[in-house]
This record gives structure tokens, C-alpha cells and sequence, in this order.
């Protein structure tokens, strides 16, 4: 991945010498006052169009990983990486799958531009995965698989490998902060309060649109609180991989999974199905749970093996697939933790 990086940001430099990008100032401010905002993934971009409402500033937002592909498979291109580098707003998750920004930040054209990294933000809130009890442990969990691809054993990389590993024996965060709706009221927060900053002439507008939509956050986790407060099952089990521990800890729910929510691994051992479907009958499950896009055949098997084999598999949506398609059909982040709660509501019955 690093040699891959490497590649794309020579590239992106030489289209910044031939293109003369950003302004004689060093910011990227159009010569009209307006300003862009790039952010990684969908539920970044959504907290930012609430903000802005009817945009009176006209900024240009941009939603990076807007082809379905997810946050941990998504490889940027020479034109992200110069969005990146030359937009005024620049918010991210930061985990592990943005392995990538740090060197595209080195590149920026512009000296003013605010960066929010939504761990960061979070701070000591964010979650250390964890490994429950029956979950699978991959043989190498590690989100920068084009590593071990490069061979070449020059100084330079040695030491770029020695970094690497290093950094993968710290612990791993898990990066799914989004799908806690009182995460998404914080963030969207800070992210309200440095547009404000960048364009201070409509900070009442920003502020009222913020204040708004942050009621309808609370409104909704007040939502989930009664439904786990009145469900009569306290357990959800995943036959996939699990990003929903955010969610799950903000109401008290236990869970059960294949995976941690950042695996690579498709298949589950003969061990993970035997204890997950053992876990389906001692506690009267009626649902085997999945996340968007999955083929299902693992939550499959796990039916299979329990002692009725009558429970239903339902979905609920991680928002890591969410398209500009998706977006301009009006699937918005609110829509969808509605519809997830829907779900759970089936799930804990």
C-alpha cells in the first residue's frame, strides 16, 4: 500500500506544478469566496449537507467513497488525493483504513485548510476492538494487506517497515464511531463549529441548521433507549462481521458475531458456527443478524445448526456501501439509523 501511495502522490504533485492548484496565498479558496469540503465516507458528508441546509455559501462537498466500496477495501486515486490536498475542510475517520491520509496531507496545497479526524474528536471514547467470547481471531489482522507484497529491501523501506510494525502492535481501534448517534451528535458538533469558523458571515445560519438536526439525533437515540428498554431479549447475534458495538453499548445490548468489524475473514471455522448456533438455542434467538451486502451463507449455516432451524435473518445497515446513487435517491444517515432501528426492533422480540 505504502508503494502504491508513493506512486499516486508523485503524481499528484506533478498535476500540482502543471495546473498551478491553489492560490497565490497558499489556500484553495475559489476566487468567488467559496470553499470545499472533503469528506471520506457517507455519514461525514450527510452531518455536513445538515449543516449547511440550503448552502448559502455554495461550498462544494465532496463524498470520497461514493462507489459502495467500504471504508476498509477503499484505495484512493491520484484525483482524490488532489481533492485531499487542495480542499479547504478536510474530515476523516482516521482508524487504520485511513492509513492513507497522513502522506496525502503532507501534500497539501493549502496551509489553512482544517482537518477533523473523527477519532481524534472522540477521543478517549473511542473503543479498543475486542474479541467476545466465540468470535473468530484472524491469523493477521492487518488493514494494509499490499505490505508484505513489497519485497524490496532498500534502507528507506526497511525503515517504513519497521514503522508499520510497530504501529500494528499498539492496540486496534475500532473505527465504526458513526453508528453511535450520540457519537454523530458530537461530531457533528465540531464539524458545525469549524465550518462556522470558516465561513463566519452564515454562522447563524450553520448554528441553527446544527441545533436542528442534533434534535432529531437525540430524538431518534431516545428511540432506541425505549426499545431496548422495553424489549424482552437483551442479546443480538451477528453470522457476519460486527461494527456495531458503538450502537450496541450506547443501549446496554450484549452481542454475539463471527468477526470483529473490521475482518477481512469471509469464512467461518466449524468451532465459531457450533458455538454461535449453541448461543442461538440456549437463548431463545429468534434472528440471526447479517450487515448490508453480505451473502448471508454464514447466518445460513448457523440456522442450520440450531435446534429449530426456523429463525429469520435480518440486516442491519453499517453504512459502509452507500453510494452517490444511494445519496441523490435520498437515502440520508438519519433514514437509515430508522430503518436499523426497525430492525432491531424485530431482532429483540
Amino acid at each position: 500500500m505504502k508503494k502504491y501511495i508513493s506512486i499516486i502522490l508523485a503524481a499528484v504533485m506533478i498535476i500540482c506544478c502543471l495546473s498551478g492548484c491553489g492560490s497565490s496565498d497558499g489556500t484553495a479558496k475559489e476566487s468567488d469566496g467559496k470553499f470545499s469540503i472533503v469528506t471520506t465516507i457517507f455519514p461525514e458528508y450527510d452531518w455536513v449537507m445538515n449543516i449547511l441546509g440550503d448552502n448559502p455559501a455554495g461550498a462544494e462537498v465532496t463524498m470520497l467513497l461514493d462507489k459502495g466500496v467500504d471504508l476498509h477495501n477503499f484505495q484512493p486515486t491520484a484525483a482524490d488525493i488532489l481533492k485531499v490536498a487542495s480542499c479547504d475542510m478536510f474530515i476523516y475517520v482516521g482508524g487504520e483504513s485511513d492509513g492513507w491520509v497522513e502522506d496525502a496531507l503532507k501534500e497539501s496545497v493549502n496551509k489553512d485548510m482544517i482537518v477533523i479526524n473523527l477519532l481524534d474528536v472522540l477521543g478517549d471514547a473511542v473503543k479498543e476492538e475486542e474479541l467476545v467470547e466465540g468470535m473468530q481471531e484472524e491469523d493477521e489482522h492487518d488493514h494494509d494487506h499490499d505490505h508484505d507484497e513489497d519485497k524490496d529491501h532498500d534502507h528507506d523501506e526497511d525503515h517504513d517497515h519497521d514503522e508499520d510494525h510497530d504501529h500494528e502492535e499498539g492496540p486496534e481501534y475500532d473505527e465504526h464511531v458513526w453508528l453511535s448517534l450520540r457519537d454523530a451528535a458530537k461530531l457533528t458538533e465540531t464539524i458545525s463549529a469549524n465550518i462556522c469558523k470558516m465561513d463566519s458571515a452564515n454562522e447563524a445560519v450553520y448554528k441553527a441548521n446544527t441545533d436542528s438536526y442534533i434534535g432529531k439525533l437525540n430524538a431518534l437515540d431516545a428511540q432506541y433507549s425505549e426499545t431496548v428498554s422495553n424489549a424482552s431479549v437483551k442479546t443480538i447475534l451477528f453470522g457476519d462481521r460486527f461494527p456495531f458495538r458503538y450502537l450496541t453499548d450506547d443501549y446496554g445490548l450484549d452481542y454475539y458475531a463471527a468477526f470483529v468489524g473490521c475482518s477481512a475473514e469471509t469464512e467461518a471455522s466449524f468451532e465459531t458456527i457450533t458455538f454461535l448456533a449453541g448461543k442461538v438455542d440456549e437463548l431463545s434467538l429468534g434472528s440471526v443478524m447479517t450487515i448490508e451486502k453480505s451473502d448471508k451463507k454464514i447466518a445460513e449455516t448457523i440456522i442450520q445448526n440450531t435446534g429449530s432451524k426456523d429463525q429469520n435473518i435480518l440486516t442491519l445497515d453499517s453504512m459502509q456501501s452507500v453510494t452517490a446513487e444511494d445519496v441523490k435517491n435520498g437515502t440520508t444517515y438519519l433514514s437509515v439509523m430508522e430503518s436499523n432501528l426497525e430492525v432491531l426492533k424485530e431482532a429483540l422480540k
